[in-house]
């Protein structure tokens, strides 16, 4: 596991700058409008999916009214674009596994421009599942060191339903399995532990390590895609030193 921590490190600082710009709302609204519509109810209590898309739209202070127009959009009361989510997978420098998640209202401008991105940055595109079996689904989760002590800790993410968990430096890292996901984090929530992280993501089974011009290269490779409209996520499995990131 170790590393994946440090990727969101690099997540923050890049979502930060996002933030900004205006592109997570972007990004959340639609997550939310396919969330209402692939999961069967416009209602957060019967629909996990929507009830995660939410949560996460309030943690950067959405709007409510942009939040139930999206739900709209979602279920069909208001008028919205079609969004197919497409993963595309490839690889970055250094033989780097990269998977891009996708919500896109047009299949072939969105293949041909995240092929160009992978080009342009000294990647290239790969076919379905040549890399996303170098990757697990998990629910993960990152916690400060002085919130709680290690056994306490353990224990509380234990008997939610935690598959492990890590010392990594000045945090512990969490994993469940993506069902989870959701006992552990009101676990940790009733208990009064703050979480740095709380997503269901892609955990790389092992990591390459990169220096210099390649880890350059392949954080240029990871901001372009993840700068695309159509792009939701971007996950790969890279690890660069902070001093190297600095």
């Amino acid at each position: 596991m170790s590393g994946h921590s440090k990727w969101h490190t690099i997540k923050h600082k890049k979502g930060a700058l996002d933030a900004k710009r205006g592109k997570i709302f972007t990004k959340l609204i639609k997550e939310i409008t396919v969330a209402a519509r692939t999961g069967g109810s416009g209602d957060p209590a019967s629909n996990a999916r929507l009830r995660k898309a939410i949560s996460d739209a309030k943690a950067q202070n959405m709007p409510n009214d942009t939040i139930d127009r999206a739900v709209k959009k979602g279920t069909g009361e208001l008028e919205s674009e079609q969004y197919d989510e497409i993963t595309y997978e490839g690889y970055g420098v250094g033989g780097v596994a990269v998977m891009v998640e996708t919500m896109t209202d047009n299949r072939n401008r969105t293949v041909a421009e995240i092929r160009h991105l992978f080009t342009k940055n000294g990647g290239n595109m790969g076919e379905s599942g040549s890399v996303a079996w170098m990757f697990d689904k998990k629910g993960y989760f990152v916690v400060d060191k002085t919130a709680k002590p290690e056994e306490e800790l353990f224990e509380i993410a234990i008997e939610a339903g935690a598959e492990d968990m890590k010392d990594e430096g000045d945090v512990f890292e969490i994993l469940s399995s993506p069902d989870n996901f959701e006992s552990v984090q009101e676990a940790l929530k009733a208990k009064g532990v703050p979480t740095q992280v709380a997503e269901v993501t892609m955990v790389p089974q092992n990591h390459i390590q990169l220096t210099g011009a390649d880890a350059k290269s392949m954080l240029k490779l990871y901001e372009a895609l993840d700068d695309h409209d159509d792009v939701q996520k971007v996950y790969a499995n890279f690890d660069i030193d902070e001093s190297e990131m600095e």
